[in-house]
């Protein structure tokens, strides 16, 4: 198995600019034989409340076609996050494309403050993944700020635990020891990808991680680079590579 992070630096709300680097992005980790890439919260946009409204995609919506022939000639399934309008409401979300050309949605279930302003929290979308025998489950951002978030995935016999984060400098070492700790306590693989560079005007830490299912640290990128961290397991060894964009 091989799962990548990726480190972007978004374009505020430059949809077209941002699907290109998350399409050249999906191209390096498929050529290295990745099964899954994850990117940012709401990546395809960059981080975004008061404008979200206008930068909404459906569930069905035509501008993620590409992701998802991209999903197919790679067998990747990539996971790439929009603000995402429902008919019950308007949510911070991400596209789970599957190699297969079907889409799944997950939800944010737990906000910062503020963020309730401009979306929802929900628990109605919250999708499992099985790849090679291993039970995949999703966290945005917030959500990894809540104990009981990871602790339900635990329930669900998670093995891999896949965190979409934007944090700040200053947010990151909390971000690292919650992340770490829920590896440790729940035995379970931790994948972190964040932005960075400047999103929502204000600057993002990077540090995209892996933690294994004992809470160590197996490989992050830095602060500043954009790019993908790749982490692939061989008889229960993860071994990484980073690869700068």
């Amino acid at each position: 198995m091989i799962l990548a992070a990726a480190q972007t630096k978004p374009k505020r709300g430059d949809i077209d600019s941002n699907l290109l680097d998350h399409y050249r992005l999906i191209k390096i980790a498929g050529e290295k034989g990745a099964n899954l890439i994850a990117f940012p919260e709401l990546s395809i946009t960059g981080y975004e409340r008061e404008n979200a409204a206008g930068l909404a995609f459906t569930k069905d919506d035509s501008r993620i076609d590409h992701l998802k022939e991209l999903a197919v000639e790679y067998n990747i399934i990539i996971i790439a996050g929009a603000p995402i309008q429902t008919e019950t409401g308007m949510f911070i979300g991400e596209f789970i494309i599957f190699p297969d050309h079907s889409v799944s949605i997950y939800t944010k279930q737990f906000l910062h403050e503020g963020e309730d302003e401009f979306f929802q929290p929900s628990f109605d979308y919250n999708p499992t993944v099985t790849l090679e025998n291993q039970k995949i489950s999703f966290a945005i951002c917030a959500d990894t700020d809540h104990p009981q978030h990871p602790e339900n995935a635990s329930k669900k016999e998670t093995s891999i635990y896949v965190a979409s984060i934007f944090f700040t400098p200053n947010g990151i070492p909390n971000a690292y020891r919650n992340l770490q700790s829920y590896a440790q306590k729940h035995q379970m693989h931790v994948l972190m990808a964040n932005f960075s560079g400047e999103s929502w005007g204000t600057p993002s830490a990077g540090k995209s991680a892996f933690w294994n299912n004992k809470g160590e640290l197996v490989a992050q990128m830095n602060d500043s680079d954009s790019g993908i961290l790749l982490l692939e397991n061989k008889n229960d060894n993860w071994t990484s590579e980073i690869i700068i964009d």
